[in-house]
């Protein structure tokens, strides 16, 4: 509550959102060339508004985004860290405009992908998931890279990403149960074998609860890796059946890595030090290839599923 104090608003829309409309969150700093795409994919899918908060942001981003009809925007210049990776801040802005609406909180770089979405509006989602009584969706986070050096192929603003970062580990995942909050923790990936070989048990987590039907009373604990209340975080089955899920696709490993790497890691704001920057920092001197022969080329969610990576569930 006392970091909405950190945030300023630079254009609030959100007196234009409608009862029923999709709502996507997110933080972000200097992502200026993801946006046009970002934006593009998530209104293709069917949101309604984007409530986007620009952490200090010197690349533009912010007055691009001040330009967008369905986009409300709040800056701050404090810090990332001591708002708990930005947590504080989106909690309070879904507390105050999400309540009641299905809300996706995701970063600049994450595309969510769920089951039927080739054919299905992210709105027949919400609906079954209304229907069902289900209050909250899990996702994979799910690293894509290109095949060969990460600045072989340049990034084009606007591009789609899965034009040039189209493969995926299809294995390689540890899976935990969080005993405290009843979620589950994966790790593993590209991540973990080629800039955490030595120590796999320190890699990113790749668990994320993006989707929820946001009540005020909810908030995100750990980036969207968990929630409270913890019924939430329960989007799994652990009784033999399977629950809905979806993938969300990294795109991370672009050529536009290297520089984003390098800023972070001198910022010093993100968790445990800094150490997944440092981790990177160590490795892409040498700019690695990420590829390997196990390495699966992304077609679409069936393909996902089939590799056990998100499932359909019980939704027909």
């Amino acid at each position: 509550m006392r970091k909405r104090r950190e945030l300023v608003s630079v254009v609030d829309r959100t007196g234009t959102i409608k009862a029923k409309d999709i709502l996507v969150l997110t933080t972000l700093r200097n992502e200026r060339v993801r946006l046009p795409f970002f934006l593009r994919y998530y209104r293709n899918l069917g949101v309604g508004h984007f409530l986007m908060i620009d952490n200090d942001s010197d690349d533009g981003s912010r007055e691009y985004l001040e330009q967008q009809d369905d986009v409300s925007l709040w800056t701050t210049t404090a810090s990332y860290k001591r708002a708990r990776f930005g947590v504080d801040w989106l909690n309070w802005i879904a507390r105050k405009h999400a309540h009641g609406h299905w809300a996706l909180t995701v970063d600049p770089d994450e595309f969510f992908v769920y089951p039927f979405a080739d054919t299905r509006g992210l709105r027949a989602l919400t609906d079954w998931l209304d229907a069902s009584s289900i209050r909250s969706f899990g996702a994979m986070l799910l690293d894509m890279y290109p095949k060969g050096a990460l600045d072989q192929q340049p990034y084009r603003e606007g591009q789609d990403p899965f034009e040039i970062a189209n493969w995926f580990d299809s294995g390689n995942y540890m899976i935990t149960k969080n005993p405290k909050f009843g979620n589950l923790w994966i790790q593993g990936g590209p991540r973990a074998r080629a800039f955490f070989g030595d120590n796999p048990a320190r890699a990113p987590a790749l668990n994320k609860i993006p989707l929820v039907k946001w009540h005020r009373a909810y908030t995100y604990v750990s980036s969207t890796h968990n929630l409270l209340p913890r019924g939430l975080n329960l989007v799994y089955d652990e009784w033999g059946g399977e629950k809905a899920s979806g993938v969300l696709l990294h795109a991370k490993f672009l050529d536009t890595f290297a520089g984003k790497a390098e800023e972070e890691l001198a910022r010093k704001q993100h968790y445990a030090a800094s150490h997944e920057y440092k981790a990177y920092a160590a490795k892409l001197a040498d700019n690695p290839d990420l590829w390997c022969k196990w390495s699966e080329k992304y077609i679409n969610w069936r393909q996902l599923e089939i590799l056990g990576l998100m499932s359909k569930g019980n939704w027909a």
